[in-house]
């Protein structure tokens, strides 16, 4: 068989908070405990309602920079008591992994979570990915999707699509997270759909164009 007759296998990226699982208990519960460990005010809601930066940039106006690593640890540390086990995956992500792996694709999970505590996510509620990659953010995810061949990224966020663009990929989009339909059109994704309920339909009209 020759080079250019082989089928090319399916990789598809999925982001997790948000995109996957619904993070936002969790994460406002591990905030309040770090708040009150670091005798620091924070605002816990509208903190939780901007999912997808990174701990360093959405602590930055209310932790001093020389605090800043060691919130971050403590919060990394403080994690697994307060926000695993609660974390429900979101309607539809078993079913948008399944849609996947069934035409024999390669899943991706590509977060700006810290790895471990992504991973112990990813094992608490059995949701299989091929590849975990963490600590990536906007268009630094690009640069794990073009290496491991992916040609879809399913995100929630602008900083995803933004990622999805940079790598040369579909950017895939649902509505779970904290930006708008008209947020995530402004940035350029491809596809909008309400929840990853949406996405076996649209991924298999995807594969048949």
């Amino acid at each position: 068989m020759s080079s250019t007759s082989r089928t090319v296998q399916l990789v598809v990226g999925f982001d997790l908070d948000m995109t996957l699982i619904d993070t936002a208990p969790g994460f406002r519960d591990v905030l309040v405990a770090l708040s009150s460990e670091l005798g620091v005010e924070l605002p816990v809601v509208e903190l939780t309602a901007k999912l997808g930066p990174p701990l360093d940039l959405l602590l930055e106006p209310y932790v001093e920079a020389d605090r800043m690593a060691a919130a971050i640890d403590r919060f990394r540390a403080l994690y697994p008591s307060y926000a695993v086990t609660g974390t429900p995956a979101l309607g539809g992500a078993r079913e948008a992994l399944a849609a996947v792996t069934d035409r024999g694709g390669r899943v991706l999970v590509v977060t700006g979570k810290f790895a471990r505590n992504a991973r112990l996510h990813l094992d608490h509620l059995d949701l299989v990915a091929d590849h975990l990659e963490g600590e990536v953010w906007g268009v630094g995810k690009a640069a794990v999707l073009r290496r491991e061949g992916a040609s879809i990224y399913v995100g929630d966020h602008i900083h995803d699509v933004e990622g999805a663009l940079a790598a040369g990929v579909t950017s895939v989009s649902v509505l779970t997270g904290g930006c708008t339909r008209a947020e995530l059109v402004d940035a350029g994704t491809d596809v909008v759909l309400e929840s990853l309920h949406e996405f076996p339909a649209w991924l298999e009209d995807h594969l048949a164009r």
